[in-house]
C-alpha cells in the first residue's frame, strides 16, 4: 500500500526502519534561512534526511521568475536519487509550519511523476506531542536512480493572463486574506492579486492542532470555493508557488483532483508592471 496525501505519526512510527520508506525534513523559514539546517542538526525525526527550500526545492532567481521558481527536473531527480529515492521508495515529509514547505516538496514528487509521497498529518509538532523519538545523528544514504517523468501539473504566466475573469479558470489564492486584499504586504514589492482570483487561505485545510481537517469537511468547503467549477480548471497560486501547494495537497484528500500550479505565483506576477493588479 503506498500513501499519496497523508500518513499518521503511529503508521510513520511502525515503518522507521522500513527500507522501502524515506523521511525527508524540510523545515525552512523565510526570515532566517540557515533555520531548517540548524534546527535539523540539532534535533530530527531518526532516519530523516533534509532537503534546503531554497537549494534543493527551488531554481535560480531572475528577478522575474518569482521568489521560489521551479528547480530544473533533472537536477531536482538526481539529488532525489542521492537521497535515497527510488521507483519504489514511500517518501514522507515533514516541516513544522503547518505544511507550507512539506506541501512543496509533495507536489515536486507528484510533478516528476512519483505518487507515493505523503505528509506527515500534523508535522513535526504531531511527533512530537506523541513522544515520537528525536535524534542527532545523520542518516546513512543510500542512493537510487530516481527518472525524472514530468507531469502536467503546472502552468505559466501567459496561460494565466489569457483566461484571467474566464470561466475557463478558477484561480486560488492561498495566502493570507490581508495579503490577498493588498494590505500588509512585506514580502512582495507590490500588494494585491491576480484579477479575478479567489481566497483560499492555507491554514483555512487544517485543524487547531495543525493536522488536515476530515476529507468530508474538505470536500464541501472546496467544493464552495470552486462554486462549481471542475478541478481541472483550478489553478493555484501563492505568494511564490510553496503554500499553494497545500492546497492542491486538500483538495486530493478531499477526492477533487486534477488541479494545476501557477509557480511563479503573485512574486513572479507583481515583476511585470504590465501585469493587471486587483485590490
Amino acid at each position: 500500500m503506498s500513501y499519496t496525501t497523508l500518513v499518521d505519526v503511529a503508521t510513520l512510527r511502525t515503518h522507521l526502519d522500513d527500507p522501502n520508506w524515506l523521511v525527508v525534513d524540510v523545515r525552512h523559514q523565510l526570515s532566517d534561512t540557515a533555520y531548517g539546517e540548524r534546527v535539523y542538526a540539532e534535533a530530527h525525526i531518526p532516519g530523516a534526511v533534509f532537503l534546503h527550500c531554497d537549494r534543493d526545492l527551488s531554481g535560480a532567481m531572475t528577478g522575474c521568475n518569482g521568489r521560489h521558481p521551479l528547480p530544473d527536473p533533472e537536477k531536482l531527480a538526481q539529488r532525489l536519487g542521492e537521497i535515497g529515492i527510488g521507483t519504489a521508495t514511500q517518501v514522507v515529509v515533514y516541516d513544522d509550519a503547518q505544511g507550507m514547505i512539506a506541501g512543496r516538496l509533495w507536489w515536486l514528487l507528484r510533478w516528476l511523476g512519483h505518487d507515493a509521497v505523503a505528509l506527515l498529518d500534523g508535522g513535526l509538532q504531531a511527533w512530537q506531542a506523541a513522544s515520537g523519538a528525536m535524534t542527532s545523528l545523520l542518516p546513512t544514504l543510500e542512493p537510487r536512480a530516481f527518472v525524472a517523468r514530468p507531469q502536467n501539473f503546472k502552468v505559466h504566466a501567459d496561460y494565466v493572463l489569457e483566461r484571467i475573469e474566464t470561466p475557463h479558470m478558477r484561480l486560488v489564492d492561498a495566502r493570507g486574506p490581508d495579503r490577498f486584499r493588498g494590505e500588509n504586504e512585506t514580502i512582495d514589492p507590490v500588494g494585491g492579486h491576480i484579477p479575478g482570483a479567489v481566497n483560499r487561505f492555507f491554514k483555512d485545510n487544517l485543524l487547531p492542532d495543525g493536522r488536515f481537517k476530515p476529507a468530508a469537511q474538505l470536500r464541501a468547503e472546496w467544493l464552495a470555493v470552486l462554486a462549481g467549477s471542475p478541478p481541472d480548471l483550478v489553478i493555484h497560486q501563492c505568494g511564490s508557488g510553496v503554500s499553494a501547494c497545500l492546497n492542491m495537497v486538500a483538495m486530493e484528500i478531499a477526492g477533487l483532483p486534477g488541479s494545476r500550479l501557477y509557480a511563479g505565483s503573485w512574486s513572479e506576477w507583481c515583476a511585470d508592471p504590465g501585469r493587471p493588479v486587483a485590490r
